[in-house]
């Protein structure tokens, strides 16, 4: 496909993988990364969005610390690679990035205006909170992190939310589930799904515990709630 590239509010820039759907207009979807940068997995789901028919942007989040990082989940000395670029990363300049990144995706040749978010891990956590403080058409989380911990911003959000959580998810444990699950209850912008027997990463393109049963239903929703919402 194709790069772009984006100011960030704070100076500098940084790169964007985009993919484009045959037809046009469409809304655009920024793709959220994983811990493990703008890899396969990501341009692989960016390239499904636009076969679907979505303008799909996927920003270099981690170009302040180490610009183009792309590994995978498959050694140890990438896990302990990407849990150091984590621990380095700072999630409020991640935010204004992809505000950025979300207000140059609706000037885009083609999009209609519309506009929304899909995060996965990392990604899938601040895809929760680009619910609560941007204005995103919507907003969808996989197995984000440390969610239990935003709860307290579920008010804010006012535009549609849909979350995957796997229910063996060795990042998110039990107790964390059930707090997001009775945070979220009754909200009429969120819907919360839980997907039984299956482990962080569920979804992940070629990942360790890719569950193609429990990947498929998932995006399925997600395919089902993007077009409602971006046309």
């Amino acid at each position: 496909m194709a790069e772009i590239t984006i100011s960030a509010p704070d100076g500098g820039s940084f790169f964007a993988y985009l993919a484009e759907p045959k037809t046009k207009p469409a809304g655009a979807v920024v793709v959220i990364q994983e811990i493990f940068g703008v890899n396969h997995a990501m341009r692989a789901t960016s390239d499904w969005l636009a076969a679907m028919g979505f303008i799909a942007v996927c920003p270099d989040l981690f170009w302040r610390i180490e610009p183009r990082i792309d590994i995978t989940d498959r050694s140890q000395a990438e896990w302990d690679k990407a849990f150091s670029l984590f621990n380095a990363f700072d999630q409020e300049k991640g935010i204004a990035d992809l505000k950025a990144t979300l207000a140059a995706a609706r000037k885009l040749p083609g999009c209609n205006g519309r506009a929304g978010t899909i995060g996965f891990c990392l990604g899938g956590r601040l895809a929760f909170m680009m619910a609560a403080r941007s204005d995103s058409d919507v907003n969808v989380s996989y197995y984000g992190v440390g969610l239990e911990g935003l709860l307290g911003e579920i008010p804010a959000i006012k535009a549609p939310l849909l979350m995957h959580i796997a229910s063996e998810d060795k990042f998110v444990p039990k107790e964390a589930q059930e707090k997001i699950l009775a945070g979220v209850h009754g909200h009429a912008n969120i819907r919360a799904h839980v997907y039984q027997g299956v482990d962080h990463a569920f979804a992940r393109v070629e990942g360790q515990h890719y569950d193609a049963r429990a990947a498929t239903i998932a995006n399925g929703r997600t395919a089902k709630i993007l077009s409602r919402v971006l046309g």
